[in-house]
């Protein structure tokens, strides 16, 4: 005889997906905080985006060729300095880049500690050994992570998302791949809001436990129902933008103009990454 799903656990399914679900609608949410900074007044918002394109990509690129723990040491405390000056709060910037990335960098390169080769550094119960070697291996990769997502924050938190979109024409990228990412970042707001919504609506409208036969039928109609919302927006969305006068190309409406200020910046952080490669040599 076929038994049914204990409810414990179908009711934990449920629990697990609409906190996954609340999770990401949440790490969205502080996505617009993010945007509430690029509108601060500061050292990094006040300039060009093509100069902090530009400059951010040039100093990433210094801190992949820099073999100089203290070099690249260098460049991160740079980092927050220029947070510091662009009215971005300490904690938010520091929890931003070591509670994700480097996090889980630093899992994946911790067996290095012992399997590296080298002189014997300190030796651990159950025949480990930490290798100066391996000690080194792990110290540049999670400093180095570390500081290029740092890098890479400065700019998308100084800077709205779709000025950013626009500034990376100065690296001659197609116009088509900017529209796509600028349309995706857009939307997935809307869709993720409507997805959080359905759940929400169902739940306010269910009194006691789902089966698991329910729970899936459930399932299955809310992801439906978004793919067929998101084919209507899509569809909608183009029209709209035909109707206005797209045709194939982006126009922005605030164009960009290079002001000495932004010169002298630009030459700063292009001079920097001169230094950091020629230092970490």
């Amino acid at each position: 005889m076929q038994t049914s799903p204990h409810p414990a656990h179908t009711h934990s399914r449920s629990r697990v997906l609409e906190h996954t679900l609340q999770g990401i609608a949440e790490a969205i949410e502080r996505g617009l905080f993010a945007e509430e900074i690029s509108l601060r007044p500061g050292l990094l918002q006040s300039l060009d985006p093509r100069v902090k394109v530009v400059a951010m990509l040039a100093m990433l690129i210094g801190v992949s060729l820099s073999r100089s723990l203290v070099v690249i040491a260098g460049v991160y405390l740079l980092a927050l300095l220029l947070a510091w000056r662009s009215a971005i709060p300490a904690d938010f910037f520091i929890k931003r880049v070591w509670l994700t990335l480097p996090f889980f960098t630093g899992m994946i390169v911790f067996p290095a500690l012992f399997v590296t080769p080298g002189p014997a550094l300190l030796a651990l119960p159950l025949g480990l050994t930490i290798t100066s070697t391996g000690l080194n291996t792990v110290l540049f990769l999670l400093l180095r992570v570390s500081t290029s997502v740092s890098l890479t924050l400065l700019l998308v938190l100084t800077t709205p998302w779709n000025t950013v979109l626009s500034a990376l024409t100065v690296l001659r990228v197609p116009d088509v791949f900017i529209l796509i990412l600028g349309m995706t970042y857009r939307y997935i707001y809307l869709l993720l809001h409507t997805a959080n919504d359905m759940f929400l609506s169902r739940k306010s409208r269910v009194v006691g436990k789902m089966s698991g036969d329910d729970e899936r039928r459930m399932l299955g109609a809310i992801s439906a129902t978004l793919l067929s919302k998101s084919l209507n927006l899509s569809s909608e969305v183009y029209l709209a933008m035909q109707s206005r006068g797209f045709r194939g190309s982006m126009v922005t409406l605030r164009p960009f103009l290079m002001q000495r200020r932004d010169w002298v910046w630009l030459s700063i952080f292009l001079a920097i990454t001169a230094l950091a490669i020629f230092l970490g040599r």
